[in-house]
Order: C-alpha cells, then structure tokens, then sequence
C-alpha cells in the first residue's frame, strides 16, 4: 500500500498497488497532479512595487454601467457602505467601538449574508400568531407559538435577520427528535 498526502488538504490518501495512484483527493475533490508552487524572491517583490503604487491610485468617478447587466450572470452587485452617509452628524469611530464592544458580549454572532459583517443582537420578537405546518412525518407541529425569534442587525448595511431563541430552538429539537 503507497500513500500520498494531498498538497490542498494534507489528508494522506492511501492507495491500492492494484489500482495505482489516485488522480484526484477523494476529501477535496482537488486535482492531485494540478497543484503548483511558484516561488517569489525579495527582488521580484521590489520591482513590483512601484507598479501596485501606480494601480492604487484612487479614480475620481466611480462607475456603475453594468451593476445590472444581465449579460455578465457571474458579476455581483456592490453593497455600499451604508454607513458612511452617517459620519458627518455622529462619532463613526464611537459606533465602531460600541459596536465591538455589543459583539464581545454575545454569545452568537452570525455574519451578514449581504457584506459578510458580524451581525449585532437587536433583540427579540415575540411571535405569537403563527399557524405550523403539518408534517405526514410528525403527528404534531414541529413549531408551536408562542415562541421568540432573534433580530440581528448588520452593523454596517442594516440588513435584517432573524433566527429561532435558544428556548425554542429546544422546543424545536425536542418535537423532532421524538417523532411524535
């Protein structure tokens, strides 16, 4: 038996003698033979600095032609910080701190699926008019209301998400998990 340590994972693969080598990682699916090294000297980094000095030069003008082209399917369209039409009239750097400081004391902290921020805890909405679906599954409900929703807000574009309380999410793990 031969082994071989994937060079994207570093799992160690073993394989038959009969069958030879994998071709690909069967944890990462990773082409085995397509990984390549390049390596990059002190001298390569200097002579590329004064052309990324030349590139970060800021434009005057940002332009938004094809934020809605539906020509380009892989383009994704830019989330503006939000935020910053705010900085004239409040302390952004006070936010900032106060909004760390919120995120130290949760327990979770989702990330914002719009600006992949971490979400700030708003607090909790009570749902109490709510109609469960019935499941051929279950006998029961896999949800009763009452019950709490969390609201997270994203710190940053001010997106909304919510996701089930702890209490409830024992409520909900309970009604499953005894198939009644």
């Amino acid at each position: 038996m031969e082994t071989t340590v994937c060079p994207w994972c570093h799992t160690e693969i073993v394989w038959d003698e009969e069958f030879g080598p994998e071709e690909t990682c069967p944890h990462c699916n990773n082409e085995l033979s397509g990984y390549r090294t390049i390596t990059v000297g002190v001298d390569d980094l200097e002579d590329e600095e004064p052309d990324a000095v030349e590139e970060a030069e800021p434009e005057d003008e940002i332009s938004n032609d094809n934020l809605w082209d539906d020509d380009d399917k892989e383009s994704v369209v830019p989330i503006y910080n939000t935020l910053s039409q705010f900085g004239e009239d409040y302390d952004l750097q006070q936010y900032e701190q106060s909004v760390a400081a919120v995120l130290a004391a949760q327990l979770e902290a989702p990330e914002c699926p719009q600006c992949h921020e971490l979400l700030v805890l708003a607090g909790k909405q009570q749902v109490t008019s709510f109609e469960p679906a019935a499941s051929e599954a279950l006998t029961g409900s896999v949800l009763k209301a009452p019950f709490s929703l969390n609201m997270y807000v994203c710190p940053s574009c001010f997106h909304v998400q919510q996701s089930l309380a702890q209490e409830d999410r024992i409520q909900f793990v309970r009604n499953l998990s005894s198939g009644k």
